[in-house]
C-alpha cells in the first residue's frame, strides 16, 4: 500500500517553522531547545585532550603504578616512551573520557623523548607525576631533584624555541597560584565565610588573590600540576628490620621530600600497589585536579606509610611538627649524611671485577710441571712406579722420616719400605762413599740434583735388588707371624 505524505511539510518556510491546522505559522521551539542543551551538555563533558608526564628512575614503579590505576593487573612495560590510558567516568554527570598517560623512561639518555609528550599545545592540558621508591630512600631526594630539573630544562627549551609559549606559560604559572590559594579543606567548601576556611588558608582577606605565597611554597613554580608519589612504601618494615630505621628516620626523610613539594606546589603521596595504599585516593586526587571531580579525603600524615598531602594544604609551620621527633639528628642535616646507603647495597651497583684468563703456555708448564714432581719429590716416577706394582704405600714428606720399626700404627712389613723411601729421599752424606744418595749406592734418587742426572741403568738395578729384599722380607714376616699365632 502506498503511502501519502502530507505536502504541506514540503514548504519553503524556514526551518523551524510550521503551519498549524489553522493555517498560522509560529516558531518550532523543540529544535532550538535541543540545539541549546546539547551545547550546554558539551560543555560540562569531560575533555579528551588531558594527559600525565609519568617521570623517575627505572624500577622506581612507575609502570606497575600506572596498570594499578588502570585496573590491570598483568602490566607490560615498555622502552623509551610508554603511552598508556586510563578510563575515567564521572558517576555525576554519567560521562567518561580517556586520560592519556605518557611515561618516560628511567635512563637520562631517553629525556631527549619528552618533546613528543610534553609539547607546547598539550603543556596546559598536563599534570606531572615525579615518582621514587621507597626501596631505595637514600636517593629519594636526589632523584626528585634530577627529575624536576630535567623538566625545568626542557621547558626552557619550549620557551626559548617558540616565543607564543611564553605568554601560555605565564597564565599556567598563574593558575597553579591560584589553585594553591584556593585549597579548603573538605566540608569548608560549603560555607566560604567559615573561619575555619579562613584559618586553614591563612587569609585575612577572601577576594584578595595577589596575597604573597607563603614562605617557600613555588618559590619555582613550572606552571604545571605536579603530584609527587613515592612508591613501594610496604619496604619500610624490612628497612626497621635489616638497616635499624626508626620513626626518626622516616620522618626526616618525610620532611625533606615535603620541603621539596613546597617548592614545586606539589601535592604528596605515599603509595604502596602491593598493599593497595593510597592508589584509589591517587586516582580520585588526579581526577580532581584534571576534571575538577571532587575530591573529600583531608591530609593523612598520621600513618608514616600512607602519607596524602594535597596541594595547598601544607606549609612550613607544619612540617615543624615533625621535627620534634627528631632526636639523633637535626631537621637542617645533610640528607645524604642522615640517610646513609647500605655496604650491601654499594656492592650489588658495582662493578664485576674482571677476571683475565692466564697464559694457555704457562699453563701448561705449570700442569707438565705438577705431573713431572718436580714440586714434590715425594711424587717422584719411582715412587708412582713402586705404588702401581704393589699395595699402596703413604709417603712421607722429604723433612720427616718414616718409622724404619714399622712401630705404632705402621705394620712390620713396611718398616724395610720406609728405609727404602728414606734413602730416595736424603742426599748421600759426606765421607760415605757408595752411601744412599751414591749414584752407585741402593736406593738412590732419581731427581736431578746438584752434581746432575742419576744412571737411570744402575737405579732400575738397585730398585730391583731392593724389591727382591722387600719381598723376602714379607715371606719372612708372614712366617712369622703364622707361627706366633699356632703358639698361642
Amino acid at each position: 500500500m502506498a503511502t501519502k505524505f502530507d505536502t504541506s511539510l514540503l514548504s519553503d518556510d524556514l526551518p523551524g517553522k510550521k503551519k498549524k491546522e489553522d493555517g498560522e505559522v509560529e516558531d518550532d521551539s523543540i529544535w532550538s531547545s535541543i540545539l541549546a542543551e546539547v551545547q550546554k551538555s558539551s560543555k560540562n563533558k569531560l575533555p579528551s585532550n588531558k594527559n600525565v608526564l609519568v617521570l623517575g628512575d627505572n624500577e622506581c614503579g612507575k609502570t606497575t603504578l600506572i596498570a594499578k590505576l588502570q585496573g590491570v593487573e598483568d602490566p607490560k612495560k615498555g622502552s623509551g616512551l610508554e603511552y598508556a590510558y586510563i578510563d575515567v567516568r564521572d558517576e555525576y554527570r554519567d560521562d567518561q573520557t580517556r586520560l592519556s598517560v605518557w611515561i618516560l623512561d628511567g635512563d637520562p639518555g631517553h629525556s631527549n623523548l619528552l618533546k613528543f609528550a610534553l609539547t607546547a599545545d598539550r603543556f596546559p592540558n598536563t599534570l606531572v607525576m615525579l615518582v621514587a621508591s621507597m626501596n631505595t630512600p637514600w636517593a629519594i631526594l636526589d632523584q626528585l631533584q634530577f627529575w624536576s630539573r630535567v623538566l625545568g630544562d626542557h621547558i626552557d627549551k619550549l620557551a626559548s624555541e617558540k616565543g607564543s609559549f611564553k605568554e601560555t606559560w605565564q597564565e599556567c604559572r598563574q593558575r597553579v597560584i591560584k589553585k594553591w590559594q584556593d585549597y579548603t579543606e573538605p566540608g569548608d567548601d560549603l560555607d566560604p565565610g567559615s573561619p575555619m576556611r579562613r584559618t586553614s588558608r591563612n587569609l585575612e582577606d577572601e577576594s584578595d588573590d595577589n596575597l604573597p605565597l607563603p614562605d617557600g611554597v613555588l618559590t619555582t613554580n613550572l606552571g604545571l600540576d605536579i603530584v609527587v608519589v613515592i612508591t613501594k612504601t610496604d619496604y619500610m618494615s624490612t628497612l626497621e628490620k635489616e638497616h635499624d630505621y626508626r620513626d626518626e628516620h622516616f620522618e626526616f626523610i618525610q620532611q625533606w621530600i615535603r620541603r621539596f613539594c613546597l617548592q614545586y606546589g606539589a601535592g604528596l603521596f605515599y603509595t604502596s600497589v602491593k598493599e593497595d595504599k593510597n592508589c584509589d585516593l591517587l586516582y580520585k586526587y588526579l581526577t580532581h585536579r584534571i576534571y575538577s571531580l571532587p575530591f573529600k579525603t583531608p591530609a593523612l600524615v598520621v600513618e608514616k606509610d600512607a602519607v596524602l598531602i594535597p596541594a595547598g594544604w601544607d606549609n612550613n609551620k607544619k612540617i615543624s611538627i615533625l621535627h620534634e621527633n627528631l632526636q639523633s639528628m637535626k631537621p637542617d642535616d645533610d640528607y645524604s649524611d642522615v640517610i646513609v646507603q647500605p655496604p650491601s647495597n654499594r656492592k650489588n651497583i658495582q662493578k664485576q671485577a674482571e677476571i683475565v684468563a692466564e697464559d694457555e703456555q704457562v699453563f701448561l708448564a705449570r700442569q707438565q710441571e705438577a705431573l713431572m714432581g718436580l714440586k714434590d719429590p715425594s711424587r717422584s716416577p719411582t715412587t708412582r712406579n713402586q705404588a702401581s706394582t704393589g699395595p699402596i704405600v703413604q709417603v712421607a714428606s722429604p723433612n720427616k722420616k718414616l718409622d724404619p720399626k714399622g712401630t705404632g700404627t705402621t705394620p712390620s712389613g713396611e718398616g724395610v719400605l720406609a728405609n727404602f723411601f728414606n734413602s730416595l729421599l736424603h742426599k748421600k752424606t759426606a765421607g760415605s762413599p757408595g752411601g744412599p744418595g751414591s749414584p752407585g749406592g741402593i736406593g738412590a734418587s732419581p731427581i736431578k740434583n746438584d752434581t746432575g742426572s742419576v744412571d737411570k741403568t744402575t737405579m732400575r738395578n738397585d730398585a730391583a735388588a731392593e724389591l727382591d729384599r722387600i719381598t723376602k722380607t714379607k715371606t719372612i714376616t708372614s712366617a712369622d707371624l703364622n707361627n706366633s699365632t699356632d703358639e698361642s
